[in-house]
């Protein structure tokens, strides 16, 4: 009978080999795993951005197509027309900028 040896003392001569050669594999698998994520994360920013300007474009030439067309309703970007004010906008100097709405919520966080 062929003398057997244990599997316990297979494995304590294998798993130094195995460290020593799987570790820089999986160093490298980390690495490049980790560089496509930002390359990828990358990629999709700069689409997002592409998509933000040909929205852009498209809005200017709409509006650019009413102004040529003589459309005096042009509405302004919270919904009032443009000559349908409340008079604010006469009070208001061309550098003066709107102040924001303050949201009774704000500042308020959940509680757990």
């Amino acid at each position: 009978m062929p003398p057997l040896v244990p599997p316990f003392l297979i494995g304590l001569v294998v798993a130094p080999l195995a460290k020593r050669l799987l570790k820089p594999l999986m160093l490298g698998v980390v690495k490049t795993s980790v560089g496509i994520v930002l390359e990828v994360k990358k990629a999709a920013h700069e689409a997002g951005e592409n998509i933000h300007d040909l929205a852009a474009e498209v809005a200017a030439d709409v509006v650019a197509a009413q102004i040529a067309a003589g459309d005096v309703g042009v509405r302004s970007g919270d919904g009032q027309g443009a000559a349908a004010g409340n008079g604010e906008s006469a009070d208001r100097t061309e550098g003066e900028a709107r102040s924001p709405k303050i949201r009774a919520t704000a500042g308020a966080g959940k509680v757990n």
